[in-house]
């Protein structure tokens, strides 16, 4: 078998990467360029929240109390959501339960191990938890458009065969997600080496959560109440989640069903959101509609 003359491309667009690494060594150490994404997200949004509290009549310390709490509380979430749909697996072996290095972390299960903390922290320091996730949501969406770029470093997370604009096809012994039969039956030989082509859904979730980062930036300025950023933001992400998912070829399912957890669960977030947000749109003109009415009765009483 000849050697490859790339790692990673996307030949419909004319791309060709070569000798794409998954980390690299410092001092001795070998640090996942994944890790580095997701350190670099993090880091940003902080930045940015100790900056819009800042704006708004926060304290801005606030926020590095609840980034430390936060991304502790996700990381855990993020494992014990994994595990828990991987049951069969980790039973059979319990200490891997705890080798987070080999993988198996939720988004989901992140979310809302950091939410939880969030909350927690903010009845402590007796802050609106709302208004901290309106601060925050933007950013959350703007760590998960930089921290996907480590699923292209991995060459994990992807979908299923595709020939569209946006294929992408990663050499075959590379290759560290699930590998389906579509995708083996549709494999490449290039110079005598297979590769695989598949959905980059990393890139699609990428691009989506970026744009999403943007909308609620602006939407902001407009809220109306405390809680409408946050609703958005997860009306948002489930939207893209619940196509997303549907292509990847590594979700994890609801025991023999088949079903994908996370389509699920995003499909509720998007219902719920969406309820939410026409309801207490409509409360708000109900209780404009009576002050104005008000209003109208007291100027004509003469008051």
């Amino acid at each position: 078998m000849g050697d490859p003359i790339y790692d990673i491309s996307f030949p419909h667009l004319g791309i060709f990467i070569r000798n794409l690494p998954g980390s690299f060594r410092i001092f001795g150490f070998e640090v996942a360029y994944y890790g580095v994404l997701i350190a670099i997200g993090v880091f940003l949004a902080v930045l940015l929240c100790m900056r819009r509290a800042g704006k708004t009549g926060q304290n801005p310390g606030d926020y590095l109390d609840l980034a430390i709490f936060g991304v502790l509380s996700a990381i855990i979430g993020a494992r014990i959501y994994y595990v828990l749909f991987s049951l069969d697996y980790y039973l059979k072996d319990p200490i891997q339960i705890l080798n987070i290095r080999n993988g198996g972390l939720a988004i989901y299960g992140g979310i809302i191990g950091g939410f939880l903390a969030g909350f927690f922290v903010c009845r402590f320091k007796k802050i609106s938890f709302l208004q901290v996730l309106d601060t925050v949501c933007p950013t959350i969406a703007l760590g998960q458009a930089i921290g996907r770029w480590g699923n292209f470093f991995n060459r994990e997370a992807y979908g299923g065969y595709t020939d569209s604009l946006f294929a992408m096809q990663i050499r075959l012994g590379s290759a560290s997600g699930v590998l389906n039969d579509e995708i083996m039956d549709h494999l490449v030989s290039v110079n005598g080496t297979d590769y695989i082509q598949v959905h980059p859904t990393f890139l699609y979730e990428s691009f989506w959560c970026f744009v999403l980062f943007l909308l609620l930036i602006l939407f902001r300025r407009y809220q109306q109440y405390h809680g409408e950023v946050l609703l958005w933001y997860l009306g948002g992400y489930g939207v893209e989640r619940m196509i997303v998912e549907g292509l990847r070829t590594d979700s994890l399912r609801i025991g023999s069903t088949g079903i994908a957890v996370s389509q699920v669960l995003s499909i509720g977030l998007v219902i719920v959101s969406l309820i939410l947000l026409i309801r207490n749109r409509n409360r708000l003109h109900h209780h404009m509609g009576q002050s104005q009415n008000q209003s109208t009765k007291e100027n004509d009483n003469g008051i």
